[in-house]
């Protein structure tokens, strides 16, 4: 008997979080000697800040060898929907993020290195779609171009060299995520989620709201603000230091921020860590107040 004709057909995808085959950071001395090797790694810029400026330019002024711009506003967010659904950087149409992905080079089982100002919270916001797409092989340069120029590597001008397009054609839904009636859902049934805010704590306590309508915070929420996961050269903290911040959170909380954005940063953290099990709500607060039945806390905790 032919067993391809007997196993079960699976109607619905199978969420599994990635088995990452990489190690999650990257250090400018190692990345240096990949960069010289015979299979050198797709170099993807995510340049880009919160308010601006927009990143190209600072890309052309000086960049990594062979590095690609990725620009987070245009191909690692979706357009924004009517009435603020699905927050100020909703998650990309896949055929779209495929084709951004093509564009720099990416094929199946390219190693991807990816890298932004300083801190890596734009670049993480890559680091996590790739992965959920289902390609494993993606590192964040620790402490983003400026931890490169800060050893005088050699930088690169321009609009960046042309490269040959891959053949990247990833599919979503590796990793766990929620919207905001999951997540209703699971808050008024009583659910023992853990909503974990990576805001600033000012944003968090609603004492000052830079970018959206309305200040303040998902009720039940805790404040564990991303800048925490780093040191004062924006690289991360060592693993063992990250355990300790997070041995307080229980196993699978869910993670938001404005706009999903820096949520995948403390995501990263946290796998750096060794915990895994996190969801991301990708709306975010900018999702949330979208619609104001929504209850919204300030204060502390």
């Amino acid at each position: 008997m032919n067993d391809a004709l007997t196993e079960p057909v699976l109607t619905e995808p199978v969420l599994t979080e990635p088995v990452l085959t990489e190690p999650v950071l990257i250090e400018p001395g190692e990345l240096a000697e990949l960069i010289e090797s015979d299979e050198p790694p797709v170099l993807a810029d995510v340049r880009w800040w919160l308010a601006g400026p927009p990143g190209r330019p600072a890309y052309e002024q000086g960049h990594l060898p062979g590095a690609q711009y990725v620009d987070l506003e245009s191909e690692l967010s979706g357009a924004h929907r009517p009435g603020g659904a699905g927050g100020r950087h909703p998650l990309p149409d896949p055929a779209d993020f495929a084709a951004a992905m093509r564009r720099i080079g990416i094929s199946a089982g390219d190693l991807v290195v990816v890298y932004d100002p300083d801190t890596s919270l734009a670049a993480s916001r890559l680091w996590w779609l790739l992965t959920d797409a289902g390609h494993d092989r993606v590192r964040v340069l620790n402490g983003g171009y400026a931890g490169w120029l800060a050893e005088d590597r050699p930088v690169e001008t321009g609009p960046g060299r042309p490269v040959p397009p891959g053949t990247f054609a990833g599919r979503p839904g590796a990793r766990a995520q929620v919207d905001a009636d999951a997540l209703t859902a699971r808050l008024d049934a009583g659910d023992p989620v853990t909503v974990v805010d990576v805001r600033a704590g000012e944003r968090f306590r609603g004492e000052v709201e830079p970018m959206d309508p309305v200040a303040g915070h998902i009720p039940g929420a805790q404040s564990l603000p991303s800048t925490g996961n780093l040191d004062p050269a924006g690289r991360f903290l060592a693993a063992e230091v990250l355990a300790d911040r997070f041995a307080g959170l229980p196993d699978e909380p869910v993670l938001y921020c404005g706009s999903g954005v820096t949520a995948a940063h403390t995501l990263l953290a946290l796998t750096i860590a060794g915990r895994g099990g996190a969801a991301i709500y990708p709306g975010s607060w900018s999702d949330w107040v979208s619609d104001p039945s929504r209850p919204v806390a300030t204060g502390p905790e």
